[in-house]
């Protein structure tokens, strides 16, 4: 239902584990992995403006409040985003997709790719480790890594429509020597990586808002070994 299975046959995953193993960071990107008819129905969801509430964290703390927001210097704040909240309404094809992602399936077709078997069984609380983020133009996500103890993937899935190169929002690597890595948010775009690796440190290139594109829209998903 969800995954595009010309994407993921055996062929494909040695295919990837090769691609994986030799870059810098360890990443992958494919396209076109989820089946477009389902996430067009997702983007359609995610497009509703109450489902939306703002997320700030700063180097020292996560999920940062208001107050100690206004406190925080801005060389130490490093996201400011929307975090989608529809997983607290009502059951939704939004919301169905997330549970995939934590789902047997998917995390069988990583666990190949990245020759180590991910399991949540000691995750506290795997939902909040799979969502729906946005950028508007006011936010960002400066640099930093995802390399918690046992984190072994990070998946970004973007689901932005009509993209327009001229409005920024790549995810950009630290990679190696004086070049970073830039990767547009195209729609239906899987960026796979491993957090250890060395490189992976990571930024969002400012997102430039217009008429056509007000947000910028990703999955964010991390999936742990043990």
């Amino acid at each position: 239902m969800w995954l595009n299975h010309e994407r993921t046959s055996n062929s494909a995953v040695v295919t990837y584990r090769e691609s994986l193993l030799n870059s810098c960071p360890n990443h992958l990107v494919i396209d076109k992995l989820f089946n477009e008819d389902q996430l067009d129905a997702v983007v359609k969801i995610l497009q509703q403006e109450h489902y939306w509430k703002s997320q700030r964290h700063s180097y020292s703390s996560l999920y940062v409040d208001q107050d100690e927001w206004q406190k925080t210097s801005y060389d130490q704040r490093f996201v400011q985003r929307d975090l989608w909240q529809g997983k607290m309404l009502k059951p939704s094809l939004a919301q169905d997709f997330l549970f995939f992602l934590r789902g047997g399936e998917f995390m069988s077709f990583l666990s190949g790719i990245f020759n180590v078997h991910l399991t949540d069984k000691t995750v506290a609380d795997p939902e909040i480790n799979t969502n729906y983020f946005r950028l508007g133009p006011d936010d960002f996500v400066e640099q930093h890594a995802d390399d918690s103890p046992g984190r072994e993937v990070c998946m970004l899935l973007y689901l932005n429509k009509s993209w327009n190169y001229h409005s920024g929002g790549e995810l950009t690597f630290k990679s190696s020597g004086d070049d970073p890595l830039m990767i547009s948010p195209l729609y239906n775009r899987c960026i796979l990586f491993d957090p250890s690796s060395k490189g992976s440190e990571h930024w969002v290139e400012k997102f430039k808002a217009n008429p056509s594109v007000q947000h910028r829209y990703n999955v964010t998903s991390w999936y742990w070994s043990k």
